[in-house]
């Protein structure tokens, strides 16, 4: 059937190919500059130039000048805040990695100020993680034990951050931040819940007094190290841990109940430290099983670049410890800190984020501190606490700075029973089972992927679990470019709209002519399976037709208007099923090719096999002609077949 007599209101037109370079200037500005951060260079003279790299690289110099006192008395008021919760958790957080607890502090000084110049987030508040310390805790103990030979492990830990440091500033760099978007949020909801619910059954052994404990992470071990020494387990410090571990949930609940009470939450970890060490000296529970601190060495960072262990055995240990807590670390702390940029409506940019957390773990590696990102708990207290920019960060490594110079030897009598509380009321408001409820409601995909990737960590280890985290991130990107959905349209009734039938029952199909559109782009990795599919809607199709007796098939629409791009073997798959429907006798037809499909089929001679005739603007445009040519020829079906004949 030739629709010679069929005037076509608008023709498909076929864009102008542009040269390879240009299109591959295109391509790759795309890929990697989807900002276009270049746009404020253009037009400007040199030495303008020159100021706005500067402003670019280091962001501080193009906020600061515009920095008031009026920013700094709410920066200082919430840097304070921030410090009353870094130096507990610091302590706390650097013992869950199994270091020595004054890295912790160190970690909360020097990173802070380089992350203060090279951030762009106003609200995120730097320091260490649990989730990247049970990680480094997990792996790097396999390879150095961090009793047995504190010193070999400690250079690890310098040595994993310095790596997560240089990835972390590679990505920014090169602009490969979209690597990190492989990490979907159900997948995160998973792992984090899973980590910290290790954490926290790991905490039994600071809150029932144990010395041995497993090294494993997996809950069985955890828990069978946990009741084996019922005989070990110290009633003084179940009883301290379980007040304490009470009063920082209690201020949290009141902190969440009103806003105005966040303050209470804030304060409530260096008040239980502080509490704890005074009842401890008072009563001198350090010698009835109570376990303390000790001794820390007052002084700021020491230098520890010489301590990278370049050439130890277990480099590629640390390498690969690194370049985990690294995408981990700029996961969280893209996520929290453009969270937070929402809800004050601007923008962060996370090539700058990268570079920033790569820089200042790079600097932290060189000066006693381990892996630093933007803790969500950390970074809530900040924003309630009312800051204005990075200078907050800076308030609180001023205040941190004091401490170490002045204050470590109060921390003397801490109770560690304490830091597990902290560390259990934290982990806590991470399983975000709220969320988990969501996925189920919602998406019942990404509940299997986020509870695969809990039980992972939870029933095997923190590994496991991120392996299954990250396979089912890939998994589900696969099966979206691997399975396309299909869709049969039908005609909304009174109107020239041409929707699923699945999703709306009233549309009417056209008779003799089916309608499908194929919902993503097509690709060697989806070729053969849309050619089945199509295939399979055709044979359904005319089956269903011969069962109702109604108007045998006679057209095949794609509508194209979903396919953004197209490769060779998609092109190679339109062809045989052009080739199949000239076959069956049928005509197929195309509607709206995208910009990029059209210059390929050009490209490729497709248009001339199928006839540029049978290439429509729209749907509608298509049905139309079918519907014209069916009505044209119903009352000469031998000339129809004898037009079918010629076309196989």
């Amino acid at each position: 059937m030739r629709n010679a007599d069929y005037e076509c209101p608008h023709k498909v037109a076929v864009p102008p190919s542009k040269p390879f370079l240009q299109s591959l200037k295109s391509g790759l500005k795309e890929t990697f500059f989807p900002d276009d951060p270049f746009r404020q260079f253009k037009n400007q003279p040199p030495s303008r130039k020159v100021l706005l790299g500067i402003q670019y690289l280091v962001p501080i110099f193009e906020w600061a000048p515009r920095y008031s006192f009026q920013f700094f008395k709410s920066d200082l008021i919430a840097g304070i805040t921030i410090a009353s919760l870094a130096v507990p958790q610091g302590i706390s957080y650097a013992s869950l990695a199994s270091l020595p607890p004054i890295i912790g502090l160190y970690s909360s000084f020097v990173p802070p100020l380089v992350y203060a110049m090279l951030g762009s987030s106003r609200d995120l508040a730097v320091g260490t993680v649990a989730v990247a310390s049970l990680l480094m805790a997990s792996m790097l103990g396999k390879a150095a034990n961090p009793t047995e030979n504190p010193k070999a492990y400690l250079q690890l830990a310098f040595t994993a951050t310095f790596f997560a440091g240089v990835l972390q500033a590679s990505l920014g760099i090169f602009r490969l931040g979209f690597i990190v978007d492989f990490l979907s949020h159900a997948t995160i909801v998973g792992f984090m819940g899973g980590a910290a619910t290790i954490v926290c059954l790991q905490q039994l052994k600071g809150i029932l007094g144990l010395v041995h404990f497993t090294h494993e992470t997996d809950v069985v071990s955890v828990m069978r190290s946990v009741f084996s020494q019922t005989h070990k387990w110290r009633w003084e410090s179940a009883v301290l841990g379980c007040c304490f571990l009470s009063f920082l949930l209690l201020t949290r609940y009141f902190g969440k109940r009103k806003a105005a009470f966040f303050w209470i939450n804030a304060m409530a970890p260096l008040t239980s430290v502080v509490l704890g060490s005074i009842l401890v000296y008072l009563t001198h529970a350090e010698k009835h099983g109570v376990q303390v601190i000790g001794h820390l060495k007052k002084g700021l960072n020491p230098p520890s670049a010489s301590e990278l262990a370049f050439g130890s055995p277990h480099l590629m240990t640390a390498i690969k410890t690194g370049f985990i807590i690294g995408i981990i670390g700029l996961a969280e702390g893209i996520a929290v800190g453009r969270s937070f940029a929402m809800f004050k409506n601007y923008h962060i940019d996370g090539n700058k984020e990268m570079i920033a957390f790569g820089m200042m773990n790079i600097a932290g590696s060189c000066t006693s501190c381990y892996l630093t990102a933007g803790p969500f708990s950390r970074t809530a207290v900040n924003f309630n606490a009312g800051c204005k920019s990075a200078v907050s960060n800076v308030v609180m490594a001023t205040a941190v700075m004091f401490t170490l110079l002045f204050l470590t030897p109060l921390f003397h009598y801490t109770p560690l029973v304490v830091l597990s509380s902290i560390i259990i009321a934290a982990m806590l408001g991470l399983i975000d089972y709220e969320a988990v409820i969501h996925l189920w409601k919602i998406d019942k995909f990404d509940f299997i992927v986020c509870m695969g990737a809990y039980l992972g960590v939870v029933l095997g280890s923190v590994e496991i679990g991120l392996i299954i985290a990250v396979t089912a991130s890939l998994v589900r990107i696969l099966l979206f470019v691997a399975r396309p959905r299909t869709f049969a349209l039908g005609n909304i009734p009174n109107s020239g709209i041409y929707r699923s039938i699945e999703q709306y029952p009233v549309a009417d199909k056209v008779p003799g002519v089916l309608i499908l559109q194929i919902d993503a782009p097509i690709y060697f990795a989806n070729a053969n399976y849309l050619r089945e599919r199509i295939s399979r809607w055709i044979y359904e199709e005319e089956n269903r037709l011969k069962s109702t007796g109604e108007t045998s098939l006679h057209y095949i629409i794609l509508d194209m208007s979903a396919i953004g791009s197209i490769d060779t073997s998609g092109i190679s798959m339109l062809e045989e099923v052009k080739k199949n429907t000239d076959r069956k006798g049928l005509k197929l037809v195309l509607a709206n090719p995208r910009s990029e499909v059209i210059k390929k089929l050009d490209k490729s001679k497709f248009i001339e096999t199928i006839g540029q005739e049978w290439i429509y603007l729209t749907v509608g445009e298509a049905v139309a002609a079918c519907s014209f040519m069916l009505h044209r020829y119903k009352s000469n079906p031998n000339a129809v077949e004898y037009e079918a004949q010629n076309n196989v």
